[in-house]
């Protein structure tokens, strides 16, 4: 067994994990702070949080290659991905039973998962985006669940994050798209081989930081089934507007095109600014710090996101 504190030097191999990872006990057993571990997914470990130590950040482990990796027989190099033979998840709240439903597959192959790659994980990108100098539309990140609803060749369905739901009549979001009468829309628009995608927010949600008092789908992406790509920014706002539904806020800037919400980065908008500036209250319920930010490419390619640090550091207490 080693000790956590370990010396790295520049060039150094390490195997690096992002919050939210869940670690398996025997990878970090200093985790368990000489606790019980705790267990997810059938495996026993800890959830790597946002942490202050020494007044300063910490938002991620770095392991050594030995002993970590001592069991992986292929070759190790700079950016493989070893969350899987290290049996390393990523973290996600439980949901309660009126979101979890039953399930009646896998998330759709045709359809994207929702995530976004960490800032943090993109220095080199941002600095080429500032190169290019690339426009992108901010959104606010909401704290909710990941909705996705779909037809496609005339099928319809709703998916939580990582599945394909049944519809009952005590799944919310069944309720929620029955109620918003998403089908009958894109029927009606001739919408086929279409994903809309979302955060489901409000009572029962994550807590319900917004304080609503009943449950509001917020749209953040189109996806095109045939064409097998998203629409651009402008077209989603567009089409969410025609189908009557409701979009994720918007936070716009001042450009050489005056109110499109479009944002360039700068040498103002290196990963430390990015991250500061994600910070403040969210548009939705100002009394409350928001989540985040997202960025999106305005005719499609780059997108990322920024999470605020005081929400991190708030929502680890």
């Amino acid at each position: 067994m080693w000790s956590k504190k370990v010396k790295f030097k520049v060039g150094d191999l390490a195997v690096y994990l992002e919050i939210d990872s869940w670690v398996p006990t025997e990878l970090a057993p200093f985790l368990t702070k000489g606790k019980e571990p705790r267990e997810f997914e059938g495996i026993k470990g800890e959830r790597l949080r946002t942490v202050k130590l020494r007044g300063q950040l910490s938002q991620g482990l770095l392991l050594p290659l030995e002993p970590t990796c001592a069991n992986i027989e292929s070759e190790l190099f700079e950016g493989l991905d070893v969350s899987l033979p290290l049996n390393i998840q990523k973290w996600e709240r439980p949901m309660n039973a009126q979101l979890a439903g039953q399930a009646k597959g896998n998330f759709p192959t045709a359809i994207p998962k929702t995530d976004q790659e960490r800032v943090q994980n993109l220095k080199s990108e941002i600095d080429q985006a500032i190169t290019d100098e690339l426009q992108f539309e901010v959104t606010e990140k909401l704290e909710g669940s990941s909705m996705t609803v779909y037809l496609i060749d005339g099928v319809f369905g709703v998916c939580s994050r990582n599945l394909d739901l049944k519809e009952t009549a005590d799944n919310t979001f069944w309720q929620v798209a029955r109620r918003d009468g998403i089908e009958e829309k894109l029927r009606s628009l001739d919408m086929d081989n279409v994903a809309i995608q979302g955060e489901l927010i409000g009572p029962g949600i994550q807590g319900n930081i917004y304080k609503l008092t009943k449950p509001e789908f917020r749209v953040f992406d189109i996806y095109n089934i045939k064409m097998g790509e998203y629409v651009t920014p402008a077209a989603r706002r567009r089409y969410v507007e025609q189908l009557g539904l409701l979009h994720v806020p918007v936070i716009t800037y001042q450009t050489t095109v005056p109110c499109i919400p479009m944002y360039f980065l700068t040498s103002w908008g290196a990963v430390d600014e990015l991250l500061t500036w994600a910070e403040g209250p969210s548009a939705i319920t100002t009394s409350q710090e928001r989540e985040g930010v997202v960025f999106k490419q305005v005719d499609g390619g780059m997108t990322f996101k920024a999470i605020s640090n005081r929400y991190l550091l708030k929502s680890a207490d």
